[in-house]
């Protein structure tokens, strides 16, 4: 993840994570600046304006841009809602060649510059990107639903009972609702609840 980016400081190492390996390599300036071949970059943007920033670079660069996103429900006063989050807040990805372009890169609308660490500049490796888009789709967003589990704490975003923390105890797929047992009142409580209504707290079972 971009937090991760603070480790990376030794020149031409990769960056390397448990999803994607590698994910960065440095490169010093110098180097880029005599490359003729295109690289995938890091750049920084203003914070929930990722996917506007990729949109100017596609219109006024004509780079190819990627700016994926991550669509969740969380509960609010509202009852469940469906948001939709940079996977990497304040960070886009853009491929180009970089003596040729960095310039219009750098001072184009709602870049804030590409990502460096000194005289290194971060490079993403085309495998890190094409593993995320197919993740992301053409929408460049991917959907977090995570399946519930007997024994999982979920928290009922709707209803009378909006708020409680609740445990499940019987999955009924066919109904897409869920059993769930909660405390109300002093006492112990079982009912239903449809499956779009309860949230998860934390995985695991009993």
């Amino acid at each position: 993840m971009i937090s991760d980016f603070s480790t990376l400081k030794t020149d031409e190492s990769p960056l390397r994570s448990a999803g994607f390996l590698p994910i960065f390599m440095t490169h010093s300036r110098n180097e880029l600046a005599r490359s003729e071949s295109p690289h995938w970059f890091c750049l920084r943007t203003q914070p929930k304006h990722e996917h506007i920033a990729a949109m100017t670079l596609r219109r006024q660069v004509e780079l190819p841009c990627f700016s994926p996103r991550l669509r969740f429900k969380k509960a609010t006063r509202r009852g469940a809602v469906w948001f939709v989050e940079a996977m990497f807040p304040g960070y886009i990805f853009a491929e180009f060649i970089y003596p040729l372009l960095h310039r219009r890169v750098e001072h184009a609308s709602g870049i804030h510059g590409i990502v460096h660490f000194g005289d290194q500049i971060a490079t993403v490796e085309p495998d890190t990107i094409a593993a995320l888009r197919e993740k992301a789709g053409e929408k460049e967003t991917v959907t977090i639903e995570p399946a519930l589990e007997t024994g999982q704490i979920v928290r009922i975003a709707e209803g009378p009972f909006r708020g409680l923390e609740a445990v499940v105890t019987r999955i009924m797929p066919a109904r897409e609702r869920v059993q769930v047992l909660l405390e109300f009142l002093g006492r112990s409580v079982e009912t239903e609840v449809a499956s779009p209504k309860v949230l998860p707290v934390t995985q695991g079972r009993f």
